[in-house]
């Protein structure tokens, strides 16, 4: 363990560990307590967490708490999407929930109102309710993904949990999985046998948006670097636009994050790219104006959507995706684009199409990230 490197910025506000009593000897409690005890941070405590406990509290100013957790439901869930707009339909794979990093505009904060950091342990559980699900047909495909309640490679430097689970979906050729993430750690990489079954992605954001309203996170150029690197080894990457954020220059700002992306990739490199408008449960928007005062978007024109969320005027949004589509395609990006819980009056004002000409969206991403 001496060549581990010292915990990444994002992970430094770590300051306890809880273990359930029936995790604290499994590999990945095993693993976590060899990683954080070759780094700067020895001196972290440890919490055995009784199975009675109803719950577990942790308050200490700024400071985080892992809490390596036995978890008992599904590990394999739809995406909460809704009816009443275009969901690409992925599959989750849970793996555990809240985020060490601190993005203004992220939903986490209303689904999570603590500082626990919580990954699920019981990895023989998880891995046997995936086998069971990926061979019962054969003839199914999943495209699945970590990134939906947690980022998928934030805790991979204490974890490995995403090298475990590339090394582990070697043997399923069904299935393809998408790493999403805000930082950079390509440690996975060494666990992967097949390059077209692992789709590493990026978040993406005007400059002005990744300075000021993401924090703790890794720039741009570190992750377009990434980027670069997974594509150069065979893999294509995905890159996702969510949420666009209206503010004052942002036709200047998003113009030089879709340049940007080009200076590292080439389209062919990109299996697909999301674009999705700030949309947020009416319970959001108080959490992001008492978290992060700064933080004027805000106050934009937004109505209902049909699925209770706010969102902004569709004029502005229309404007917004138009713009970013036109200079995407005049980079050669076409049909890796998609957009995330829009309308199919939206899709064919800014595509020409909608995803019932693609053949549904689901079937459109899947041929998309199994390479066809």
């Amino acid at each position: 363990m001496s060549d581990l490197k010292p915990l990444p910025h994002h992970l430094r506000r770590i300051a306890r560990v809880f273990v359930d009593e029936s995790m604290q000897d499994s590999p990945l409690a095993r693993r976590v307590r060899d990683r954080l005890a070759a780094t700067t941070h020895a001196d972290i405590p440890w919490t055995v967490v009784p199975p009675d406990a109803e719950r577990v509290a942790f308050s200490q100013g700024d400071a985080q708490a892992l809490y390596l957790k036995e978890y008992k439901g599904r590990f394999l869930r739809f995406c909460p999407g809704t009816r009443a707009y275009h969901c690409c339909a992925y599959r989750i794979i849970h793996i555990g929930e809240n985020c060490p990093m601190a993005c203004s505009y992220c939903i986490l904060q209303a689904y999570f109102q603590d500082r626990l950091l919580k990954i699920w342990a019981n990895q023989d559980d998880l891995f046997s309710q995936l086998g069971e699900a990926f061979s019962a047909d054969p003839a199914a495909r999943f495209r699945v993904g970590t990134g939906e309640f947690t980022d998928s490679l934030a805790l991979e430097h204490l974890t490995g949990y995403s090298r475990d689970l590339v090394a582990f979906l070697n043997d399923h050729d069904n299935v393809v999985l998408e790493l999403k993430s805000k930082v950079v750690d390509l440690s996975w990489m060494d666990g992967a046998k097949r390059t077209d079954r692992v789709l590493p992605a990026w978040s993406l954001n005007a400059p002005f948006i990744n300075e000021h309203e993401e924090f703790h996170v890794s720039t741009l150029a570190e992750r377009l670097d990434a980027a670069r690197t997974c594509a150069q080894a065979g893999f294509r990457v995905c890159l996702h636009f969510d949420p666009i954020i209206h503010y004052p220059g942002w036709r200047e700002g998003y113009s030089q994050i879709i340049d940007m992306i080009f200076d590292y990739l080439t389209p062919n490199q990109i299996a697909y790219m999301s674009l999705g408008s700030f949309r947020c449960m009416p319970q959001l928007t108080p959490i992001i104006a008492d978290n992060f005062p700064q933080a004027t978007y805000i106050y934009n024109e937004f109505v209902p959507g049909l699925d209770g969320k706010a969102r902004l005027l569709r004029p502005l949004r229309l404007e917004q995706f138009s713009f970013m589509v036109n200079r995407l395609r005049k980079h050669g990006m076409d049909k890796q684009l998609y957009f995330c819980m829009e309308s199919s009056e939206v899709w064919q004002h800014v595509f020409g199409h909608t995803p019932k000409h693609l053949g549904g969206l689901a079937n459109h991403l899947m041929s998309q990230a199994f390479g066809e």
